[in-house]
């Protein structure tokens, strides 16, 4: 019987365009979602919107909208963001829903009737923007605590949620269930809430102060608070009232992902919430950081908020996704900018992992007749390592991820993946080829990679379920079927043989630094001085025989201390890494060089420059200035020959 894995992200507020906070949580509960369902659970995963309140009712009025309309509107805008992010969601739920809208009437009808609701007079300070009350002792100087904007004196009847009996009950289960609330830090912050006394929770709205929400069904000229109306959508969704047999399924959640911001309302008004109404709480409530845009918190009035859209056009999708769980530790805070994506991209993207597959495909079709190889047995120690890295891998990635670190099991796949590239450079098979009497070694060679990519392809789908396909269908396989989970299909020697391979687009295209525009003055002096210099004498075909140019990977690149133009390179070119001074330190840092790939010349006499050794030479584009380095738009394996 297969387990079940319910897990959520928060239903988003409509008042405004999805951003990167919204898409990190989104993604990172996707990521959890596909790798369940390839373990073979019976997965739900619900993410939602939060269409109820004064902020929504406020945006509408100011547009002369009614709230509904408006929130129709900007409900598209995520479901069509999830769609573009590849967000495989198995239920969207609105509070606007009936079927949100009749669980919580029934659950404000429960508490009532057990006497857990009561009227009374509140006098205190609240928050228009987080729609939330204040006591004079929790206000900052006149501020409100969270979002330290103006609070406003009310006095005024509402209802309220017997909460703060809950206080002792909620602390017991935070120390007896130690991952309840993830990660460390955050299950501390709410234990240190809980050490004061907890008040009860005001849950009405009168509505001649805001009519946008769902009515109390004991007194119809109340309406719902909206962080109580909004916390029940994880059982509504699961089908609390509706559809019992799917709730019985479903809850408790394995997994609710929140962002720190919003720790309290969850760890404490839901959990409460819940006990009240005799339900058992989540498994795992993991609040994440933020993410700050090149060290600068985000914000509108700065104008450098990420539009996540915006991000997936220029880089792609599954660059996205990748980058954003392995920049930092899932619960840690983060920090965006284009140039971290871009090396990120050009590094681990189109180096490693592109560049494994698009030369393993590269020997395939020249050595193995365009198909996988058999399946042999490797007699040598770098045979073991990489099959015993490749074998340990899902145990490795499994573990990681039930404990939502995102970031550590992609670094244990990449391990994989550095790993094959030297397995590559080691068994050199271009130089194989080239003896019949190896070519037994040869295919051993080739089958070893390819098995070790196959397997790399199955783990990397839940993070990037699009290159994972594409990787599939390059190396000629099918998708799995359903009947095969994820661990079965982990087992090394699973690669068919004979298996036709087609080398596809690339998979990772290389991100080119973003160049400055030259003012008018310099655009000027260029296109003066851009008249080409003469031809030189001809040479022969023969002359031109002499010369050996090889596909250069660039690993390393630093200054030379006292030389302005030149950089010390260590260029790969598959068979061995060569040492290259090269004059290029005006146009390019030696950062943007990393991963680049190069045209070396590979027969040129060694030379020494500034005491180091040179052995050979970069070909570039410029005469006494450096224009640019000659490259390829298409990812050729290091060592191959340029002709």
């Amino acid at each position: 019987m297969p387990k079940k894995f319910y897990v959520t992200t928060p239903i988003y507020y409509v008042n405004d365009v999805p951003h990167i906070g919204h898409a990190y949580t989104t993604i990172a509960a996707d990521v959890l979602a596909r790798y369940h369902r390839l373990l073979g659970d019976e997965v739900l995963f619900m993410t939602g919107s939060d269409e109820h309140g004064q902020k929504v009712e406020q945006a509408a009025k100011k547009r002369g909208i009614p709230p509904q309309e408006h929130a129709d509107e900007l409900v598209l805008g995520f479901q069509a963001l999830w769609k573009q992010l590849n967000i495989s969601n198995d239920d969207f739920i609105r509070t606007t829903e009936e079927r949100h809208k009749e669980a919580v009437t029934a659950i404000l009808n429960q508490l009532w009737e057990k006497g857990e609701i009561y009227a009374d007079t509140y006098s205190g300070w609240y928050c228009t923007p987080d729609e939330r009350f204040w006591t004079e002792k929790e206000i900052v100087d006149g501020k409100c605590p969270d979002c330290h904007r103006p609070v406003e004196a009310l006095s005024e009847r509402n209802y309220f949620f017997k909460m703060g009996q809950y206080r002792d009950r909620l602390r017991k289960h935070i120390l007896d269930h130690k991952d309840f609330i993830q990660p460390d830090s955050r299950r501390n912050e709410v234990l240190g809430f809980l050490e004061k006394d907890l008040n009860d929770l005001c849950i009405s709205r009168p509505k001649h102060r805001l009519e946008w929400g769902i009515p109390l069904p004991f007194d119809q000229e109340y309406v719902t608070y909206v962080w109580l109306d909004a916390l029940v959508n994880y059982i509504s969704g699961a089908g609390y009232i509706q559809d019992t047999a799917r709730f019985k399924i479903f809850w408790p959640s394995d997994v609710h992902l929140v962002g720190k911001d919003i720790l309290t309302t969850h760890a404490v008004y839901w959990m409460t919430t819940l006990m009240a109404l005799n339900l058992p709480l989540p498994k795992t409530l993991f609040a994440h950081g933020w993410w700050t845009l090149d060290g600068q918190k985000m914000s509108k009035s700065l104008g450098n908020v990420i539009k996540p859209s915006e991000v997936v056009e220029t880089y792609g999708v599954d660059a996205f996704r990748y980058f954003l769980l392995r920049q930092v530790p899932f619960g840690n805070d983060g920090d965006f900018s284009k140039e971290a994506l871009s090396n990120r991209v050009n590094s681990d993207l189109a180096n490693d992992i592109g560049n494994l597959l698009s030369r393993t495909l590269t020997m395939l079709e020249r050595y193995s007749e365009g198909c996988t190889p058999e399946k042999i047995q490797g007699d040598r120690q770098e045979d073991q390592d990489l099959q015993n890295m490749a074998e340990a891998l899902f145990e490795k990635v499994d573990q990681h991820l039930n404990h939502l670190q995102f970031e550590k099991a992609l670094v244990e796949i990449w391990q994989v993946i550095s790993q094959a590239n030297r397995y590559i450079e080691k068994g050199a098979p271009w130089l194989l080829a080239k003896d019949p009497a190896k070519k037994g070694r040869l295919q051993t060679v080739l089958f070893y990679t390819s098995e070790a990519i196959r397997i790399i392809s199955r783990l990397i789908a839940p993070f990037m379920p699009e290159a994972s396909k594409a990787m599939g269908k390059q190396l000629g396989l099918s998708e799995e079927s359903a009947d095969t989970t994820l661990k079965e299909a982990c087992r090394w020697g699973n690669l068919p043989p004979g298996l036709p391979v087609s080398k596809g687009k690339v998979l990772f295209p290389r991100i080119q630094p973003e160049k400055k525009e030259p003012n008018q003055a310099q655009a000027f002096k260029s296109k003066k001085s851009a008249v080409p210099p003469p031809i030189k004498d001809l040479i022969t075909i023969d002359d031109f025989a002499k010369l050996d140019l090889r596909v250069g990977v660039i690993r390393s690149a630093e200054k030379i201390e006292g030389a302005k133009k030149l950089l010390l390179l260590q260029v790969d070119i598959g068979s061995e890494k060569r040492q290259v001074v090269a004059g290029i330190a005006t146009q390019y840092a030696p950062d943007e060089l990393i991963g680049k790939e190069a045209i070396l010349i590979a027969n040129l006499q060694p030379a020494t420059i500034m005491g180091i050794e040179s052995q050979g030479m970069l070909l570039a584009a410029g005469g006494k200035k450096v224009l640019g380095l000659a490259t390829f738009s298409e990812v050729i394996p290091p060592g191959s020959t340029v002709r």
